[in-house]
């Protein structure tokens, strides 16, 4: 294996060599730095970087593996971590002008597991201003780009760990998810994120008790996702919205013989490119294939519905956030965190009325996963942002038709919506400008493993590429 695989590795095989003490967690993580050195000035996934620290942990990870240690379940392994989590000591700014010199007084508490199971976080990772777009650029750290095709953009609001992940200049990172903030970007760079139901993976107040918001992981394979999961979940007692008892993905995946299986290439009104729609059918009868029931349904969700119960949620919480930093910092922030400030607020009654929306957009899916053990549907309709574009200014048009609203290219938020279902990204695919396309995989409420299962099944019979093709 050459210092240009290393960086591609899965993690878990990572771990199995650091045992065998075939590889060594510094060998590792110099590839890992090496490959940063070399792609990072045209990617952009990292807000931050502490490759000396890094280096220095992975000679003590180096000896934990040697005779007599004790390697923990990440020992030494490169992970990624989202900037928007905070690390005590260390700027906080989520992508902000505004907050540029903000320095966190606590860790996140998943980052904070992470670091106790031995995870070296070598580097934090670019967002969009305030996580609330669908895009990775700010005026803080300018534009993130695809790997697979730097005119695009790697999606957001997690997208620089999506891009560090894709690029292999991290091992397994961390996002979290509003709207599709895990899942966009794992769609568009041919990676893995999970969305796990509310309260699995613990988080700091307020945004714990926002039953949209879920931390998350991020990685290259299922296995992968499945391993950092399992170190991230689990009751904490910062958070009194965390579940218990603590649930494992089980290690042995893939399982999916006599399932049912719904799936729709577009789930109601979405627009959807024609290539996305059909790597969504491509998916569905691959898995029938390996041995699941799988049919073809009917959904009727509303992606005005979506968007209108979704922004009058946000305007309670995140909108709320956003607005007030904009009234302190106006002319710090860019014109998205603006907008969405703007088109996020809300008059008295209508939280309440949201709630009622987010109930009727929920049965039609309970409804559904009823009868079935497990949904299919396109993550976004759209295979590519161009890099560098918000849409305020400009109407993003999905085959010619021009759309309402950006966020209307997302399937995702109504699986925010039905908060306590898990939802897994896989890739589907490859769509126009060479870039990929992403499934959602979504469960029944807390049935985490059901959605391992058919990614890694999906992962066994179509099996997607490492790294970007055509790129070094």
């Amino acid at each position: 294996m050459t210092d240009h695989d290393l960086p591609y590795l899965p993690a878990t095989e990572a771990l199995r060599l650091f045992r065998s003490r075939e590889l060594s967690p510094v060998e590792l993580m110099q590839a890992v730095i090496a490959r940063a050195e070399a792609v990072e000035p045209e990617i952009n996934a990292f807000a931050e970087q502490t490759f000396e620290d890094a280096l220095t942990q992975a000679k003590q990870a180096e000896i934990a593996y040697g005779a007599g240690g004790s390697p923990r379940a990440l020992e030494g392994l490169p992970v990624a971590a989202k900037e928007e989590q905070p690390i005590a000591g260390r700027i906080s700014s989520e992508g902000s002008l505004a907050l540029a010199g903000q320095v966190a007084d606590v860790t996140h508490p998943a980052i904070e597991r992470i670091l106790g199971a031995g995870g070296i976080i070598h580097a934090r990772t670019t967002t969009p201003e305030f996580s609330c777009a669908i895009f990775t650029q700010s005026r803080r750290w300018g534009v993130t780009r695809n790997p697979w095709n730097p005119d695009y953009s790697p999606g957001g609001s997690s997208g620089g760990s999506a891009a560090a992940l894709a690029s292999g200049t991290a091992m397994l990172a961390t996002g979290s998810d509003i709207a599709g903030s895990i899942r966009l970007p794992a769609a568009a760079t041919g990676t893995v994120g999970f969305k796990p139901p509310y309260g699995r993976v613990p988080a700091l107040p307020p945004f714990n008790l926002d039953h949209y918001c879920h931390d998350g992981p991020m990685a290259r394979t299922v296995a992968d996702c499945a391993l950092l999961e399992n170190v991230m979940a689990g009751p904490h007692p910062v958070d009194v919205a965390s579940v218990r008892p603590k649930v494992l993905i089980p290690e042995q995946l893939g399982e999916v013989s006599g399932l049912r299986i719904g799936f729709a290439a577009n789930p109601g009104d979405w627009v959807v490119e024609p290539e996305i729609a059909a790597n969504t059918r491509a998916a569905a009868e691959a898995l029938r294939a390996a041995g699941a029931i799988v049919e073809e349904v009917e959904v009727g969700l509303r992606v005005a519905e979506v968007r209108r119960a979704m922004f009058l949620h946000f305007g309670a919480i995140f909108g709320t956030y956003v607005a007030g930093v904009a009234a302190a910092h106006r002319d710090l922030l860019t014109p998205y965190a603006l907008a969405f400030a703007r088109d996020t607020a809300i008059e008295p009654g209508d939280y309440y009325a949201g709630l009622e929306l987010e109930g009727k957009i929920y049965a039609v899916l309970g409804a559904l996963l009823e009868r079935y053990d497990a949904l299919l549907f396109p993550t976004s309709g759209i295979t590519a942002l161009p890099a560098g574009e918000d849409f305020v200014e400009t109407r993003l048009s999905i085959d010619g038709i021009e759309l309402d609203h950006y966020l209307d290219s997302a399937l995702t938020p109504a699986f925010n919506i039905a908060s306590r279902c898990p939802v897994l990204n896989v890739p589907s695919g490859i769509g126009r400008h060479g870039v990929p396309t992403g499934l959602q995989i979504v469960g029944r409420t807390y049935d985490d493993a059901t959605v391992f299962h058919i990614g890694a099944a999906l992962e066994r019979v179509r099996p997607w590429p490492a790294r970007p093709a055509g790129r070094t």
